[in-house]
C-alpha cells in the first residue's frame, strides 16, 4: 500500500503531535525536518501576515484637555400656554407631571411663567474665561452656572449667542485657566479617529470615540453649517462639547445628533471649529455675528435635473426662486439657472450654496460659475446682509410646462389668475396624467418653465418636450412656492 504523501505544514503537526521535534528550538526545527525527511522551503514574502493596525491612545489627549473641558447649567424661565384644567387625581395628571413637560392648570398653574433647568458641555478657548458651547445650550438662560473639573463653580456671562451657527460665547471671571488647542477641520479625513468629552446625562468628563463619517453635511435646520458627521456617541449634555483629532487638536463642537427614539443611534453632528472660531471672534468684538446672504431658494440636483438641462453630472444648486430686488436679482441670476461653484469652491449639493455664502461676510463680492441654457457663465455678486429682512421670495419672470408625453392639460393664466398667483405669466395646468401625475404635479399649480426657459404658451411646451431627451425640468408654483419638478418622459 502506498504511503500517503501530507504536505509540509500538516506534516509538521503531525510530528509535533508525536514528538519527533516536541522541545526544539527554531534553530533545531531545520535539523528535526530534515531527519524526518522533509526540506524545510522558505515562507515567501507573499504569505507573511499583514502588520498589525494599532488603535489610537486617547489617554494623553484626556489628561491634557480634560481639565478645559466644563460642565454648563442653566436656568430660566418658561411660559407655556394655558389648556383644560386636569383633575390632580386624575391617573395622567401624574404622567403628564413626570414626563410631559406640559403646564397643565390645576397641576402647576396653567399659563404661568414655569422655572426650567438645561444642562450642556462647553470648552475654554481663553485662559482668562472665554468658553464655548452651543447657543441652543443657553438658550432663554436667566442663570448660567460653568463647573470646572476642579469642582470649582462660577456664574456665567453670555457675551452673545447666533442661532443661526448655534454658536455661544461665554466668560466666567476667573484667570489662568487651562485651555485647548484649536486645530484644522479641513484637514480631517473620513475615517479618522475622533474623541469627544463632554457631560451626557449629567455625568461630568465623559469620553468617547468614534471616526468621522462624513463632511461637509447640510441639515435642513442648520444651513449655514456645513457639518462633521461621526459615529462619536453623543447624548443629551454633550451638546457644546469639543470633538478632538488624534493630535489633540479641537476639530469641531458636538452639536446634534439623528435619532428617531430622542437618543444616540449612531449618527452625531459636530459645527467645524473654524466657523464656530469666526463666530466667537465676531462676537466679543461686535456682540453679535453676522452673515451673508445671496436671496435665492435652492434645490438639490438630481440626475434626472442633470438630463434635463444637460450637466455632464448631477452636482450643483439648482435656484428655484430669486428674491426680488436681492442680491442674486441685481447679480442677474434667475430660476432654472444652477450655481457649480462660488469663488472657485465646488458646490456639489445644494446644502453646500447656503453653507458657504452664510460664513462670507455681508457686502463681500463673490464670483460664481453657473449653468445657463446648456453652458457655462460666470457672475459677480455683492452679497447682502442675513439681518435684514428679505422681500418675499417669488415674483418675477414667465414660465410654464406643456401637454404631449408630459400628460398635461394647459392653457394660459387670465389676468386676475396672475395678479392672485404673483406671477407676470405662465400656464395654469388643469389636468394632469402619465408622467407629470407620476412626478407629483397637480391639477391647479401653475407652470412657469421648462427647462429653465419661461414658457406662456402650450406650443413652447410641446417644442421643448419634443427636443428633451429622457427628461424634463418643470417650475411649478403651488400655493405661493415655486419648486422645480423633474418628469421622466415615457
Amino acid at each position: 500500500m502506498p504511503r500517503p504523501v501530507l504536505n509540509r505544514q500538516r506534516l509538521v503537526l503531525a510530528l509535533v503531535s508525536a514528538g519527533v521535534i516536541a522541545g526544539a528550538g527554531l534553530g533545531g526545527l531545520g535539523t528535526n525536518l530534515a531527519r524526518a525527511g522533509v526540506q524545510p522551503t522558505p515562507v515567501s514574502a507573499a504569505a507573511a501576515p499583514a502588520p498589525a493596525m494599532a488603535l489610537p491612545d486617547f489617554t494623553q489627549i484626556t489628561k491634557q484637555n480634560g481639565p478645559a473641558v466644563v460642565n454648563i447649567t442653566v436656568t430660566g424661565l418658561t411660559k407655556t400656554a394655558a389648556g383644560p384644567a386636569l383633575d390632580p387625581d386624575d391617573p395622567m395628571a401624574e404622567f403628564f407631571r413626570r414626563f410631559g413637560g406640559m403646564d397643565m392648570p390645576g397641576l402647576r398653574g396653567g399659563g404661568k411663567p414655569q422655572p426650567t433647568r438645561g444642562a450642556g458641555s462647553g470648552f475654554i478657548v481663553g485662559s482668562d474665561g472665554i468658553i464655548l458651547t452651543n447657543a441652543h445650550v443657553v438658550r432663554d438662560a436667566q442663570e448660567v452656572t460653568v463647573k470646572l473639573t476642579d469642582r470649582r463653580e462660577y456664574r456665567a456671562k453670555v457675551l452673545g449667542a447666533d442661532p443661526k451657527t448655534d454658536i455661544a460665547v461665554l466668560k466666567i471671571d476667573a484667570k489662568n485657566l487651562p485651555t485647548v488647542r484649536l486645530g484644522d477641520p479641513k484637514g480631517l479625513q473620513v475615517g479618522e479617529w475622533v474623541l469627544a468629552i463632554g457631560s451626557p446625562f449629567g455625568f461630568e468628563n465623559t469620553v468617547t470615540a468614534g471616526v468621522v463619517s462624513a463632511k461637509g453635511r447640510s441639515l435642513p435646520d442648520d444651513s449655514f453649517v456645513p457639518f462633521i458627521q461621526t459615529d462619536v456617541a453623543v447624548n443629551p449634555g454633550n451638546s457644546g462639547g469639543p470633538l478632538f483629532n488624534t493630535r489633540g487638536e479641537v476639530v469641531g463642537i458636538n452639536s446634534q445628533i439623528y435619532s428617531r427614539t430622542g437618543g444616540y443611534q449612531g449618527v452625531s453632528f459636530a459645527i467645524p471649529i473654524d466657523v464656530a472660531n469666526r463666530v466667537k471672534d465676531q462676537i466679543i468684538a461686535t456682540g453679535k455675528a453676522s452673515h451673508a446672504r445671496l436671496g435665492v431658494a435652492v434645490q438639490e440636483v438630481n440626475q434626472t435635473f442633470a438630463d434635463s438641462f444637460k450637466l455632464s453630472k448631477p452636482e450643483g444648486a439648482l435656484i428655484s426662486s430669486v428674491e426680488p430686488d436681492g442680491p442674486a436679482d441685481k447679480a442677474g441670476l434667475k430660476s432654472g439657472d444652477v450655481i457649480l461653484k462660488v469663488d472657485g469652491q465646488p458646490i456639489v449639493s445644494s446644502g453646500d450654496l447656503p453653507a458657504l455664502i452664510g460664513q462670507a461676510a455681508p457686502g463681500q463680492k463673490v464670483t460664481m460659475q453657473i449653468w445657463r441654457q446648456g453652458k457655462a457663465e460666470e457672475i459677480v455678486a455683492k452679497l447682502g446682509d442675513a439681518s435684514d429682512k428679505p422681500a418675499k421670495v417669488a415674483a418675477a419672470g414667465d414660465e410654464a410646462l406643456g401637454k404631449a408625453k408630459l400628460g398635461l392639460a394647459l392653457r394660459p393664466l387670465q389676468p386676475g389668475e396672475k395678479r392672485e398667483a404673483g406671477v407676470g405669466s405662465g400656464l395654469l395646468i388643469e389636468d394632469v396624467a402619465g408622467p407629470a401625475a407620476m412626478a407629483g404635479v397637480q391639477p391647479g399649480d401653475v407652470l412657469l418653465a421648462i427647462n429653465g426657459t419661461p414658457v406662456t404658451q402650450p406650443d413652447q411646451v410641446r417644442a421643448a418636450v419634443a427636443k428633451a431627451d429622457k427628461s424634463v425640468a418643470l417650475l411649478i408654483q403651488r400655493d405661493g412656492q415655486r419648486i422645480f419638478v423633474p418628469v421622466h418622459l415615457g
